[in-house]
């Protein structure tokens, strides 16, 4: 039988731009929000995994041990924008095989301002022949779709529209303002056909989760929440036009997305379809992205993710609200700590926590990251 694997507790460092806040104050106002969460101190945390990018070797030893001097293990892990995911699923793993009864599991990222550096990614040569600072890409991609399959800048512009507007309740957001459709289209273009309301931004924060073998607090206004599944996949193939590739395939457009793979493993373990999905947190590192993610997860075919926001489907009022927080696009993409961001989400709209932006009954969530070299993750949360 499998061991059962419930968040105890979650805590968050709002996510944005805290001018003299150092990486490890950030990271420990998270973890020391998620202890008490889970109502425990550290001395009851067996191990812990700390996820970053950008970070320093060894900084998760030097953020958490000053809670307390154990002896345990604290191992960093980085694996671009699904950093946080191979945290948790190192976490949940170390559980499972009945080492560990409790640990904790921290993101936290202090990024430099302006688009991600290059070189943090790729080669020098390849940097040199172009095609490697993010948006290029993102914008090529959803180039090709305004092409090939009649998508609108319009259309695009209502991802972000639902976004920020589900932002103005998120306390824990960059940016809380609600945007009107003719104002996102009339923000500055990034790289067409992108725009600046249309794009995340690297910036700064924490999330934090504490697992255990034990549920944690249990009140009648708070179920206990129990990750069903925790997948990491690599990307078989090149997925877009970035920096020139040491390889290419022929069979590239033949290859299952990293999405697609992960999304179908995580609902597998879980015992779950995406039927039984109630809330979602996905990768919008800028509007298409979501819009991709939507038809690589099976939300919709291939072509139609824009039919979705037009429709109100993934609205919070919708049949499957997505990035009900905000999504990145509001909240901005600290990335060692963006994936459990989306998890402290879910984890409260299970408990039923988020206000104004609650959604009806949620009792499965999913959330989705996707970064560089294909390395996308999904975690799967279900309440009781």
């Amino acid at each position: 039988m499998t061991q059962d694997v419930f968040v105890a507790g979650v805590g968050i460092h709002p996510f944005g731009r805290f001018d003299g806040v150092t990486p490890v104050q950030l990271g420990q106002a998270a973890m020391q929000a998620a202890l008490a969460d889970a109502d425990i101190g550290w001395g009851a945390v067996d191990a812990a995994y700390f996820a970053s990018m950008y970070l320093p070797a060894t900084s998760g030893a030097r953020t958490l041990k000053p809670l307390g001097a154990t002896g345990i293990a604290i191992s960093d892990v980085e694996a671009a924008c699904a950093s946080g995911g191979v945290a948790m699923k190192q976490a949940m793993l170390g559980i499972r095989s009945g080492e560990y009864d409790c640990v904790a599991v921290l993101g936290v990222e202090k990024m430099p301002r302006g688009f991600m550096d290059p070189s943090m990614i790729f080669d020098e040569w390849q940097i040199e022949l172009g095609l490697a600072v993010n948006p290029s890409y993102w914008a090529m991609r959803a180039a090709r779709e305004i092409d090939t399959s009649g998508l609108t800048e319009e259309q695009l512009a209502k991802v972000a529209v639902k976004n920020h507007r589900n932002s103005e309740h998120n306390e824990n957001a960059m940016y809380r303002k609600v945007f009107t459709l003719q104002e996102v289209l009339a923000s500055p273009l990034v790289c067409d056909p992108i725009r600046l309301l249309e794009i995340c931004a690297p910036n700064e924060g924490a999330a934090a989760v504490i697992l255990s073998r034990e549920p944690g607090p249990i009140t009648a206004d708070r179920p206990p929440v129990r990750v069903a599944a925790c997948t990491q996949v690599l990307a078989e193939y090149a997925a877009d036009w970035r920096a020139p590739m040491h390889s290419l395939s022929a069979a590239t457009a033949e290859a299952v997305p990293p999405t697609t793979r992960a999304g179908r493993r995580a609902l597998e373990q879980a015992a779950l379809t995406l039927d039984d999905v109630d809330v979602f947190e996905v990768q919008d590192t800028d509007v298409f992205s979501e819009l991709e993610v939507y038809e690589h997860l099976g939300l919709c075919a291939r072509g139609e993710g824009a039919r979705l926001v037009e429709e109100g489907y993934t609205d919070l009022a919708g049949p499957k609200p997505v990035n009900v927080s905000g999504g990145l696009i509001s909240k901005g993409e600290p990335v060692g700590a963006s994936h459990l961001g989306q998890v402290v989400e879910i984890v409260r709209q299970l408990r039923g926590e988020c206000g104004p932006r609650q959604v009806r009954r949620a009792r499965n969530g999913l959330a989705h990251v996707l970064g560089a070299a294909g390395n996308c993750a999904v975690t799967v949360l279900s309440a009781g």
